[in-house]
Protein backbone atom coordinates (compact mmCIF):
# COMPACT_ATOMS: atom_id res chain seq x y z
CA UNK A 1 0.00 0.00 0.00
CA UNK A 2 1.19 3.88 -0.92
CA UNK A 3 -1.06 4.60 2.23
CA UNK A 4 -1.42 8.55 1.65
CA UNK A 5 0.91 9.28 -1.15
CA UNK A 6 -0.71 9.27 -4.75
CA UNK A 7 1.65 9.18 -7.40
CA UNK A 8 0.48 11.83 -10.34
CA UNK A 9 1.38 12.58 -13.48
CA UNK A 10 0.14 11.87 -17.49
CA UNK A 11 3.34 11.37 -19.34
CA UNK A 12 6.20 9.07 -17.87
CA UNK A 13 8.15 12.00 -16.90
CA UNK A 14 5.88 13.14 -14.92
CA UNK A 15 5.23 10.11 -13.13
CA UNK A 16 8.80 9.02 -12.23
CA UNK A 17 9.21 12.90 -10.99
CA UNK A 18 6.19 12.24 -8.59
CA UNK A 19 7.55 8.89 -7.21
CA UNK A 20 10.71 11.04 -6.82
CA UNK A 21 9.33 13.53 -5.15
CA UNK A 22 7.85 10.79 -2.54
CA UNK A 23 11.36 8.67 -2.52
CA UNK A 24 13.14 12.23 -1.50
CA UNK A 25 10.17 13.41 0.79
CA UNK A 26 10.30 9.84 2.78
CA UNK A 27 6.46 9.34 1.43
CA UNK A 28 7.66 6.57 -0.54
CA UNK A 29 10.27 4.68 1.93
CA UNK A 30 13.54 2.68 1.10
CA UNK A 31 11.65 -1.21 0.02
CA UNK A 32 8.17 0.40 -0.46
CA UNK A 33 6.49 -1.57 -3.22
CA UNK A 34 5.19 0.55 -5.73
CA UNK A 35 1.64 -0.07 -7.69
CA UNK A 36 1.90 -3.08 -10.43
CA UNK A 37 1.84 -1.19 -14.33
CA UNK A 38 -1.68 -1.81 -14.66
CA UNK A 39 -3.36 -0.94 -11.32
CA UNK A 40 -1.42 2.56 -11.87
CA UNK A 41 -1.97 3.02 -15.23
CA UNK A 42 -5.85 2.60 -14.58
CA UNK A 43 -5.89 4.83 -11.49
CA UNK A 44 -3.54 7.78 -13.68
CA UNK A 45 -5.90 6.85 -17.18
CA UNK A 46 -2.66 6.47 -19.00
CA UNK A 47 -1.29 3.90 -21.26
CA UNK A 48 0.13 1.15 -19.03
CA UNK A 49 3.28 1.87 -21.17
CA UNK A 50 3.87 5.02 -20.02
CA UNK A 51 4.34 3.81 -16.58
CA UNK A 52 6.24 1.23 -17.49
CA UNK A 53 8.51 3.99 -19.20
CA UNK A 54 7.99 5.87 -16.07
CA UNK A 55 9.40 2.70 -14.06
CA UNK A 56 12.27 2.36 -16.55
CA UNK A 57 13.27 5.62 -16.09
CA UNK A 58 12.93 5.37 -12.13
CA UNK A 59 15.04 2.38 -12.82
CA UNK A 60 18.03 3.76 -14.99
CA UNK A 61 18.22 6.58 -12.03
CA UNK A 62 18.74 3.69 -9.01
CA UNK A 63 15.83 5.11 -7.54
CA UNK A 64 14.03 1.96 -7.72
CA UNK A 65 14.50 -2.02 -8.45
CA UNK A 66 12.25 -4.31 -10.48
CA UNK A 67 12.44 -8.13 -8.95
CA UNK A 68 10.28 -10.25 -11.34
CA UNK A 69 7.05 -10.91 -9.89
CA UNK A 70 7.86 -9.13 -7.05
CA UNK A 71 7.24 -5.78 -8.69
CA UNK A 72 8.96 -2.63 -8.45
CA UNK A 73 10.14 -1.35 -5.08
CA UNK A 74 12.18 1.84 -4.00
CA UNK A 75 15.80 0.89 -3.50
CA UNK A 76 16.76 0.48 -0.15
CA UNK A 77 19.69 2.74 -0.77
CA UNK A 78 18.24 5.12 -3.14
CA UNK A 79 21.13 7.57 -4.53
CA UNK A 80 19.76 10.27 -2.78
CA UNK A 81 21.12 9.17 0.53
CA UNK A 82 25.26 8.59 -0.44
CA UNK A 83 27.79 7.00 1.73
CA UNK A 84 29.12 10.26 1.94
CA UNK A 85 27.03 11.08 4.55
CA UNK A 86 27.83 8.41 6.45
CA UNK A 87 30.27 10.14 8.38
CA UNK A 88 30.98 11.69 11.60
CA UNK A 89 31.32 15.19 12.95
CA UNK A 90 34.92 15.89 14.24
CA UNK A 91 34.53 19.00 16.72
CA UNK A 92 37.89 21.15 16.35
CA UNK A 93 39.13 19.50 19.53
CA UNK A 94 39.72 16.47 17.81
CA UNK A 95 42.51 15.03 15.20
CA UNK A 96 40.37 14.22 12.00
CA UNK A 97 41.66 10.67 10.79
CA UNK A 98 38.33 10.14 8.44
CA UNK A 99 39.20 11.78 5.06
CA UNK A 100 41.46 10.42 3.17
CA UNK A 101 42.86 12.68 1.99
CA UNK A 102 46.49 13.67 1.18
CA UNK A 103 49.19 15.45 3.40
CA UNK A 104 49.00 19.02 2.22
CA UNK A 105 52.66 19.12 3.03
CA UNK A 106 53.63 16.36 0.62
CA UNK A 107 51.42 17.87 -2.15
CA UNK A 108 54.03 20.02 -4.97
CA UNK A 109 53.60 23.58 -5.50
CA UNK A 110 51.22 23.84 -8.45
CA UNK A 111 52.32 28.15 -9.66
CA UNK A 112 55.44 26.64 -11.45
CA UNK A 113 53.89 23.86 -13.35
CA UNK A 114 50.69 25.96 -14.50
CA UNK A 115 52.33 29.37 -15.02
CA UNK A 116 54.24 27.16 -17.75
CA UNK A 117 51.02 25.49 -18.72
CA UNK A 118 49.64 29.27 -19.12
CA UNK A 119 52.30 30.51 -21.26
CA UNK A 120 51.49 27.84 -23.63
CA UNK A 121 48.02 28.64 -23.38
CA UNK A 122 48.74 31.99 -24.42
CA UNK A 123 51.00 31.22 -27.16
CA UNK A 124 48.16 29.24 -28.16
CA UNK A 125 45.26 29.55 -27.28
CA UNK A 126 42.27 26.09 -27.47
CA UNK A 127 39.90 26.99 -29.42
CA UNK A 128 36.79 24.27 -30.13
CA UNK A 129 37.36 21.57 -32.66
CA UNK A 130 40.77 21.10 -31.45
CA UNK A 131 42.70 17.47 -30.81
CA UNK A 132 41.17 16.81 -26.74
CA UNK A 133 44.35 15.56 -25.86
CA UNK A 134 47.45 17.18 -25.09
CA UNK A 135 50.54 15.87 -26.92
CA UNK A 136 52.71 16.34 -23.80
CA UNK A 137 50.38 14.32 -21.45
CA UNK A 138 49.49 11.57 -24.11
CA UNK A 139 53.30 10.98 -24.61
CA UNK A 140 54.14 10.85 -20.77
CA UNK A 141 51.02 9.06 -19.63
CA UNK A 142 51.80 6.46 -22.37
CA UNK A 143 55.41 5.83 -21.32
CA UNK A 144 54.06 5.45 -17.71
CA UNK A 145 51.27 2.75 -18.78
CA UNK A 146 54.22 1.00 -20.93
CA UNK A 147 56.86 0.83 -18.36
CA UNK A 148 54.04 -0.69 -15.89
CA UNK A 149 53.04 -3.46 -18.08
CA UNK A 150 50.21 -1.82 -19.04
CA UNK A 151 49.12 -3.44 -22.81
CA UNK A 152 49.36 -0.37 -25.63
CA UNK A 153 45.98 1.23 -26.60
CA UNK A 154 44.31 4.36 -27.52
CA UNK A 155 44.10 6.92 -24.57
CA UNK A 156 42.36 9.27 -23.09
CA UNK A 157 41.74 12.19 -20.15
CA UNK A 158 38.83 12.33 -17.75
CA UNK A 159 37.85 14.53 -14.70
CA UNK A 160 39.27 12.02 -12.06
CA UNK A 161 38.97 8.25 -11.71
CA UNK A 162 35.14 7.96 -11.15
CA UNK A 163 34.47 9.91 -14.34
CA UNK A 164 36.21 7.48 -16.51
CA UNK A 165 34.64 4.50 -14.69
CA UNK A 166 31.33 6.09 -14.92
CA UNK A 167 31.84 6.64 -18.51
CA UNK A 168 32.95 2.93 -19.24
CA UNK A 169 30.34 1.24 -17.20
CA UNK A 170 27.59 3.40 -18.94
CA UNK A 171 28.76 2.71 -22.37
CA UNK A 172 28.85 -0.87 -22.12
CA UNK A 173 26.22 -1.89 -19.32
CA UNK A 174 22.68 -1.21 -19.06
CA UNK A 175 20.41 -1.05 -16.24
CA UNK A 176 20.14 -4.38 -14.46
CA UNK A 177 23.03 -5.56 -15.42
CA UNK A 178 25.34 -7.29 -12.65
CA UNK A 179 28.99 -6.09 -11.95
CA UNK A 180 31.46 -7.55 -9.83
CA UNK A 181 32.98 -4.59 -6.98
CA UNK A 182 35.41 -5.22 -4.06
CA UNK A 183 33.57 -5.46 -0.72
CA UNK A 184 34.48 -3.66 1.44
CA UNK A 185 35.34 -1.13 -1.76
CA UNK A 186 35.58 3.22 -2.72
CA UNK A 187 32.02 4.22 -1.31
CA UNK A 188 31.88 6.38 -4.57
CA UNK A 189 32.21 3.63 -6.75
CA UNK A 190 29.20 1.92 -4.37
CA UNK A 191 27.01 4.67 -4.83
CA UNK A 192 27.71 5.03 -8.37
CA UNK A 193 26.53 1.31 -9.30
CA UNK A 194 22.87 2.03 -8.25
CA UNK A 195 23.12 5.40 -9.68
CA UNK A 196 23.51 3.38 -12.90
CA UNK A 197 20.91 0.71 -12.43
CA UNK A 198 23.78 -1.87 -12.08
CA UNK A 199 23.24 -4.55 -9.32
CA UNK A 200 26.35 -5.10 -7.14
CA UNK A 201 27.87 -8.69 -6.64
CA UNK A 202 30.18 -7.97 -3.54
CA UNK A 203 34.03 -9.70 -3.99
CA UNK A 204 35.33 -10.25 -0.83
CA UNK A 205 39.10 -8.83 -0.46
CA UNK A 206 42.42 -9.49 1.39
CA UNK A 207 45.63 -7.79 1.46
CA UNK A 208 46.97 -9.06 -2.37
CA UNK A 209 43.70 -8.17 -3.84
CA UNK A 210 40.26 -9.32 -4.57
CA UNK A 211 40.25 -13.01 -3.85
CA UNK A 212 40.15 -15.16 -6.74
CA UNK A 213 37.34 -17.17 -5.87
CA UNK A 214 34.82 -14.81 -5.24
CA UNK A 215 35.45 -13.23 -8.21
CA UNK A 216 35.03 -16.81 -10.03
CA UNK A 217 31.55 -16.77 -8.42
CA UNK A 218 30.35 -13.18 -9.24
CA UNK A 219 31.28 -14.24 -12.84
CA UNK A 220 29.27 -17.32 -12.37
CA UNK A 221 26.67 -15.36 -10.69
CA UNK A 222 26.15 -12.82 -14.06
CA UNK A 223 28.47 -10.67 -13.61
CA UNK A 224 29.16 -8.23 -16.86
CA UNK A 225 31.79 -6.37 -15.61
CA UNK A 226 34.75 -6.31 -12.88
CA UNK A 227 35.91 -3.11 -11.30
CA UNK A 228 39.13 -3.62 -8.74
CA UNK A 229 41.61 -1.45 -7.37
CA UNK A 230 45.40 -1.98 -8.33
CA UNK A 231 47.06 -0.92 -5.31
CA UNK A 232 46.61 1.51 -2.44
CA UNK A 233 42.72 0.11 -2.01
CA UNK A 234 40.19 1.93 -0.42
CA UNK A 235 39.38 1.43 2.68
CA UNK A 236 42.11 -1.45 3.01
CA UNK A 237 45.14 -0.36 1.61
CA UNK A 238 45.54 -3.76 -0.54
CA UNK A 239 47.41 -4.43 -3.37
CA UNK A 240 47.50 -7.08 -6.50
CA UNK A 241 50.74 -9.00 -5.99
CA UNK A 242 52.16 -11.03 -8.74
CA UNK A 243 50.94 -14.09 -8.14
CA UNK A 244 47.27 -12.88 -6.97
CA UNK A 245 47.46 -11.13 -10.80
CA UNK A 246 48.31 -14.59 -12.47
CA UNK A 247 44.93 -16.07 -10.41
CA UNK A 248 42.60 -13.20 -11.19
CA UNK A 249 44.15 -13.22 -15.40
CA UNK A 250 43.08 -17.28 -15.01
CA UNK A 251 39.88 -16.62 -13.96
CA UNK A 252 39.04 -13.92 -16.06
CA UNK A 253 40.52 -15.70 -19.57
CA UNK A 254 37.58 -17.80 -18.83
CA UNK A 255 35.18 -15.35 -19.48
CA UNK A 256 36.63 -12.90 -22.17
CA UNK A 257 33.05 -10.82 -23.10
CA UNK A 258 33.46 -9.63 -19.23
CA UNK A 259 34.06 -5.78 -19.41
CA UNK A 260 37.46 -5.07 -16.61
CA UNK A 261 37.80 -1.76 -15.14
CA UNK A 262 40.88 -1.16 -13.26
CA UNK A 263 41.87 1.98 -11.03
CA UNK A 264 45.28 2.84 -9.96
CA UNK A 265 44.90 6.14 -8.06
CA UNK A 266 47.72 5.13 -5.65
CA UNK A 267 50.29 6.27 -8.54
CA UNK A 268 52.44 7.80 -7.05
CA UNK A 269 51.86 7.45 -3.65
CA UNK A 270 52.86 3.36 -3.85
CA UNK A 271 56.69 2.47 -4.38
CA UNK A 272 55.85 -0.99 -5.77
CA UNK A 273 54.57 -1.15 -9.52
CA UNK A 274 51.32 -2.45 -10.30
CA UNK A 275 50.68 -6.21 -11.97
CA UNK A 276 47.76 -5.24 -14.74
CA UNK A 277 45.15 -7.66 -15.59
CA UNK A 278 44.72 -5.19 -18.59
CA UNK A 279 44.22 -7.28 -22.10
CA UNK A 280 43.14 -10.43 -20.36
CA UNK A 281 39.53 -9.87 -21.19
CA UNK A 282 38.06 -8.10 -24.70
CA UNK A 283 37.20 -5.03 -23.13
CA UNK A 284 39.17 -3.27 -20.69
CA UNK A 285 40.02 0.32 -19.34
CA UNK A 286 43.20 1.27 -16.94
CA UNK A 287 42.87 4.36 -14.92
CA UNK A 288 45.27 6.61 -13.44
CA UNK A 289 44.16 9.28 -11.13
CA UNK A 290 46.54 12.00 -10.36
CA UNK A 291 44.06 13.41 -7.32
CA UNK A 292 46.08 11.77 -4.42
CA UNK A 293 49.83 12.23 -5.17
CA UNK A 294 49.09 16.34 -6.72
CA UNK A 295 45.87 17.14 -4.99
CA UNK A 296 42.24 16.07 -4.92
CA UNK A 297 41.11 19.93 -6.70
CA UNK A 298 43.39 18.33 -10.16
CA UNK A 299 40.98 16.17 -11.61
CA UNK A 300 42.91 14.36 -14.09
CA UNK A 301 42.85 10.73 -14.70
CA UNK A 302 44.77 8.91 -18.09
CA UNK A 303 42.44 6.41 -19.24
CA UNK A 304 44.09 3.60 -21.64
CA UNK A 305 41.83 0.52 -22.93
CA UNK A 306 40.83 -1.53 -26.10
CA UNK A 307 39.54 0.85 -28.75
CA UNK A 308 36.14 0.13 -28.97
CA UNK A 309 36.02 0.87 -24.78
CA UNK A 310 37.89 3.64 -25.28
CA UNK A 311 35.73 5.17 -28.55
CA UNK A 312 32.53 4.80 -26.16
CA UNK A 313 34.20 6.98 -23.56
CA UNK A 314 35.36 9.58 -26.02
CA UNK A 315 32.17 9.47 -27.91
CA UNK A 316 30.08 10.13 -24.31
CA UNK A 317 32.42 12.59 -23.42
CA UNK A 318 32.37 14.82 -26.51
CA UNK A 319 28.36 14.99 -25.75
CA UNK A 320 29.24 16.08 -22.05
CA UNK A 321 31.84 18.17 -21.40
CA UNK A 322 33.79 17.73 -24.56
CA UNK A 323 37.25 17.66 -23.06
CA UNK A 324 39.07 17.66 -20.11
CA UNK A 325 41.05 21.35 -20.51
CA UNK A 326 44.08 21.15 -21.86
CA UNK A 327 45.68 23.67 -19.27
CA UNK A 328 45.12 20.91 -16.42
CA UNK A 329 46.67 18.23 -18.49
CA UNK A 330 49.66 20.68 -19.22
CA UNK A 331 49.73 21.51 -15.99
CA UNK A 332 49.74 17.54 -14.88
CA UNK A 333 52.52 16.86 -17.79
CA UNK A 334 54.81 19.75 -16.62
CA UNK A 335 54.49 17.67 -13.15
CA UNK A 336 55.52 14.68 -14.26
CA UNK A 337 58.31 15.89 -16.55
CA UNK A 338 59.60 17.68 -13.43
CA UNK A 339 59.48 14.56 -11.02
CA UNK A 340 57.70 17.18 -8.30
CA UNK A 341 57.68 16.05 -6.14
CA UNK A 342 59.74 13.22 -5.56
CA UNK A 343 57.35 10.44 -5.83
CA UNK A 344 59.74 7.60 -4.33
CA UNK A 345 59.70 9.80 -1.17
CA UNK A 346 56.04 10.60 -1.02
CA UNK A 347 55.67 6.58 -1.40
CA UNK A 348 58.01 6.05 1.67
CA UNK A 349 56.51 8.38 3.71
CA UNK A 350 52.94 7.05 3.74
CA UNK A 351 54.71 3.97 4.22
CA UNK A 352 56.27 4.79 7.51
CA UNK A 353 53.13 5.85 8.84
CA UNK A 354 51.15 3.52 8.18
CA UNK A 355 53.37 0.50 8.68
CA UNK A 356 54.13 2.36 12.16
CA UNK A 357 50.72 2.45 13.40
CA UNK A 358 50.06 -0.97 12.26
CA UNK A 359 53.02 -1.96 14.64
CA UNK A 360 51.75 -0.07 17.43
CA UNK A 361 48.07 -1.77 17.02
CA UNK A 362 50.11 -5.36 16.27
CA UNK A 363 51.59 -4.85 19.76
CA UNK A 364 48.52 -4.05 21.40
CA UNK A 365 46.90 -7.26 20.05
CA UNK A 366 45.00 -5.10 17.32
CA UNK A 367 44.52 -6.25 13.96
CA UNK A 368 44.90 -4.11 11.28
CA UNK A 369 45.11 -3.88 7.59
CA UNK A 370 47.15 -1.98 5.02
CA UNK A 371 49.84 -2.54 2.64
CA UNK A 372 49.85 0.45 0.44
CA UNK A 373 48.37 3.96 0.19
CA UNK A 374 46.95 6.43 2.80
CA UNK A 375 44.62 4.32 5.06
CA UNK A 376 44.71 1.62 7.65
CA UNK A 377 41.65 -0.47 8.04
CA UNK A 378 40.83 -2.12 11.40
CA UNK A 379 38.19 -4.92 11.82
CA UNK A 380 36.26 -4.07 14.89
CA UNK A 381 33.18 -6.07 16.71
CA UNK A 382 30.90 -2.55 17.03
CA UNK A 383 31.10 0.03 13.92
CA UNK A 384 29.38 2.36 16.58
CA UNK A 385 30.95 1.65 19.61
CA UNK A 386 34.38 2.01 18.12
CA UNK A 387 34.17 5.66 15.98
CA UNK A 388 32.53 6.66 19.10
CA UNK A 389 34.94 5.49 21.55
CA UNK A 390 37.83 7.18 19.13
CA UNK A 391 35.72 10.33 18.81
CA UNK A 392 35.76 10.78 22.72
CA UNK A 393 39.20 10.22 22.92
CA UNK A 394 39.83 12.59 20.04
CA UNK A 395 40.27 10.91 17.16
CA UNK A 396 38.26 11.41 14.25
CA UNK A 397 38.07 7.64 12.20
CA UNK A 398 35.36 6.66 9.20
CA UNK A 399 32.57 4.26 9.47
CA UNK A 400 33.28 1.23 7.75
CA UNK A 401 29.06 1.50 6.65
CA UNK A 402 30.46 3.89 4.12
CA UNK A 403 32.36 1.23 2.45
CA UNK A 404 30.87 -2.44 3.07
CA UNK A 405 28.08 -4.22 1.48
CA UNK A 406 27.92 -7.35 3.39
CA UNK A 407 31.73 -7.46 4.71
CA UNK A 408 32.40 -7.02 8.40
CA UNK A 409 32.39 -4.39 10.46
CA UNK A 410 35.52 -2.06 10.79
CA UNK A 411 36.89 1.36 10.81
CA UNK A 412 38.68 3.06 8.18
CA UNK A 413 42.01 5.39 9.54
CA UNK A 414 43.76 7.97 7.58
CA UNK A 415 47.59 8.27 8.21
CA UNK A 416 48.17 11.16 6.16
CA UNK A 417 47.71 13.71 9.58
CA UNK A 418 50.11 11.59 11.72
CA UNK A 419 53.18 12.15 13.27
CA UNK A 420 55.51 9.68 15.39
CA UNK A 421 54.12 11.21 18.14
CA UNK A 422 50.58 9.93 17.35
CA UNK A 423 51.04 6.40 16.82
CA UNK A 424 51.00 5.09 20.49
CA UNK A 425 48.60 6.97 21.85
CA UNK A 426 46.14 6.30 18.79
CA UNK A 427 47.07 2.51 19.02
CA UNK A 428 46.12 3.24 22.61
CA UNK A 429 42.69 4.49 21.86
CA UNK A 430 41.91 2.03 18.96
CA UNK A 431 43.03 -0.84 21.06
CA UNK A 432 40.41 0.13 24.05
CA UNK A 433 37.70 1.15 21.34
CA UNK A 434 37.55 -2.39 19.86
CA UNK A 435 37.88 -4.05 23.12
CA UNK A 436 34.29 -5.79 23.61
CA UNK A 437 32.10 -3.60 25.88
CA UNK A 438 31.93 -4.69 29.45
CA UNK A 439 28.28 -4.79 30.60
CA UNK A 440 27.15 -4.00 34.23
CA UNK A 441 25.22 -6.94 36.50
CA UNK A 442 22.88 -6.22 38.16
CA UNK A 443 21.50 -8.74 40.59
Amino acid sequence: MLGEYRITGRRAAEISASVERGVATGALPPGHALPPLRELADRLGVNPNTVAAAYRLLRERGVIETAGRRGSRVRARPVSTPRDQIRVEVPACARDLSTGDPDPRLLPALAPAFAEAARAADARPVLYGQEPLDAGFARLARAAFAADGVPAGPLAATSGSLDAVERVLAAHLRPGDALAVEDPGWGSLLDLVPALGLRPLPVAVDDEGPLPGEVRRALAGGARAVVLTCRAQNPTGAAVSAARARELREVLAAHPEVLLVEDDHGHGIVAPPPHPLAGTTTHWAFVRSVAKVYGPDLRVAAVTGDPVTLDRLRGRQRLGPGWVSLLLQRAVAALWQANTPDLAEVARAYDERREALIRALAARGVEARGVGGLNVWVPVPDETRAVSALLQAGWGTAPGARFRLGAPPGVRITVSPLSPDDFEPLADAVAEAVRPSRGVRYD
